[in-house]
């Protein structure tokens, strides 16, 4: 039965059992050292009460006198009831009683002990008389030459003491229970905020609870991060870390979480995390990975004391890598460009062969061969000299389908290559990525910007790389705009269905994970170069 109840139960009853056995202890000890201190009060008053009959020189005289009794006997009935003790008992050095609170008792010997007053000591002891158990202090009177001679005992019963000490229970039984229901109401109240942020599980049912949510958190294939109010990350699994690259990054103590200033992020990324605002599906470059990322809320159970309000604990965020969809995209986009020009070829083909068509009909056959010839001359020129320039012929075909739609634009796209013909350790899927979307954005700018509309791309290649330029006669570019227009999700154009403002940013990125350098100069139309060393070493990135 024990295992289904709660935490704050276990708490309680915990709390209170310790409370009980507390008071127990303590009531106890207590207890005992109020009775030791009644006690050793009551002898403290009969040793005063007995030193100030033994000094009394009425003691002597009647000591002196042949019928002490009839002296000192009126004398200690009036000091028993002034002083409220139940006998004053004053004797001979030889035990015989001169005065008793019973009159058989008086030249009777006395019961007790009398040793240590006949050497000269105050005495006091508790010990049973004929009175009963009594608490007794047995002092010497003395003549002036420090002779014993008489004994002055004065006690008082043992039942007077205890109702003397029965007196001080009620107090000691009142502050057991105020300590009882202190205790239980502080352990109440602990056990209801236990039971309203627990929820009312057992540790049994969390542990199970956390085994669950821990199988779950490492099983899903998408990153998962969870971070709190104050900025520190609590919580993220292992395709998170893969993702962020924080396998062996952040603080070791699980109690002290690392923050988000302490983690490898890129400014995006930390910005859109510290925000804490509501993210749907939404691009994040960070590093060499295009990262879709979805956030929201981490909100807690309306409770009872919540007047309402959902508790918030923080935000928690989905990463999924989207960096291979995104090439094949790119890929894809790169395909779209061939067969658009493809087609733009196809028609303009159809046109040229039905001219030289027309021309061998009427008879003119140098004029007809001359056309072909030269028509065959122009796109075979683009292409040997983009081959070698680069040793890639699908950036050489990437050209062409770009030239192609930049004429379906009514955009004049002109090629320079120059170099020695290479590339070597540049993947084609980057040279793609970087080249197709800097003529992209060109395009663009100079079919949207006054005539004449052109485009020069210049591709130089030596041993140490290559360089490519890209300058359109576009609008010039705002000075202010130069560190935003690599930004994702900037753009100066309207949005469209895909959205805006990735094609620069995957640039930047491009460029960076190949080591390379990226510039625009934007004072006549927008100038872009990229400069991508041959050899580039593993994991090496530069920041522009």
């Amino acid at each position: 039965m024990i295992h289904r109840w709660s935490i704050a139960r276990r708490l309680f009853m915990a709390n209170l059992l310790i409370v009980v056995v507390f008071i127990g202890v303590v009531g106890t000890a207590a207890y005992l050292d109020a009775r030791d201190r009644t006690y050793d009060e009551a002898g403290l008053r009969m040793a005063g009460i007995a030193a100030s009959v033994a000094a009394s020189p009425l003691v002597l005289e009647g000591a002196a006198s042949g019928d002490p009794s009839s002296i000192l006997q009126p004398y200690a009935e009036d000091v028993m009831a002034a002083a409220d003790v139940d006998f004053v008992t004053i004797m001979a050095p030889d035990r015989t009683r001169w005065t008793h609170p019973r009159a058989e008792q008086i030249g009777r010997p006395y019961i007790g002990s009398i040793d240590a007053a006949l050497n000269g000591a105050t005495f006091t002891e508790v010990t049973a008389g004929t009175l009963g158990p009594s608490v007794r202090t047995i002092v010497p009177a003395k003549d002036a030459a420090g002779t014993v001679k008489a004994l002055v005992a004065v006690g008082v019963t043992v039942g007077t003491v205890d109702i003397a000490f029965a007196a001080r229970l009620p107090a000691l039984l009142a502050s057991g229970l105020v300590l009882l229901a202190g205790g239980s109401l502080a352990s109440w109240l602990l056990g209801r905020y236990l039971r309203r942020v627990t929820r009312g599980w057992g540790p049994e049912q969390l542990a199970q609870l956390f085994a669950y949510y821990e199988s779950v958190l490492h099983s899903v294939r998408e990153g998962l991060i969870l971070i709190d109010t104050k900025g520190s990350v609590v919580m993220y699994n292992d395709q998170a870390a893969e993702l962020l690259g924080l396998n062996e990054t952040g603080s070791k103590d699980p109690t002290r979480p690392p923050s988000l200033a302490e983690l490898p992020l890129d400014d995006e990324l930390r910005i859109l995390f510290e925000s804490g605002r509501t993210a749907k599906d939404e691009i994040v470059l960070s590093g060499s990975r295009v990262l879709v990322v979805n956030q929201g809320p981490a909100k807690g159970p309306e409770t009872a004391g919540s007047r309402g309000r959902t508790p918030l604990y923080g935000t928690v965020a989905t990463l999924r890598d989207r960096t291979e969809i995104e090439a094949l995209g790119n890929e894809l986009e790169t395909m779209r460009t061939l067969s658009d020009a493809l087609r733009a070829q196809t028609h303009e083909h159809a046109n040229r062969l039905h001219t030289m068509v027309s021309l061998l009909e009427l008879g003119r056959t140098q004029q007809a061969l001359d056309f072909a010839t030269k028509d065959l001359e122009l796109s075979q020129q683009l292409t040997d000299d983009m081959i070698s320039s680069v040793d890639e012929p699908v950036l050489g075909a990437l050209v062409m389908g770009k030239v192609a739609e930049a004429h379906e634009r009514g955009v004049q796209l002109d090629v320079t290559t120059l170099g020695s013909g290479t590339a070597a350790g540049i993947p084609v899927q980057d040279l793609v990525t970087i080249l197709g979307n800097l003529l992209d954005n060109a395009i663009d700018a100079a079919a949207e910007g006054p005539p004449p509309r052109r485009v020069e791309l210049t591709v130089e290649s030596d041993e140490e790389g290559l360089d490519i330029s890209v300058h359109d006669s576009g609008t010039p570019i705002d000075p202010d705009a130069v560190e935003d227009i690599f930004r994702h999700g900037y753009s100066t154009k309207p949005a469209g269905p895909g959205g805006r403002g990735i094609g620069l940013a995957l640039v930047r990125q491009a460029v960076q994970r190949l080591g390379g350098k990226l510039t625009i100069n934007g004072r006549r139309g927008a100038k872009f170069e990229a400069f991508l060393p041959a050899a580039v070493s593993p994991g090496k990135e530069r920041r522009l």
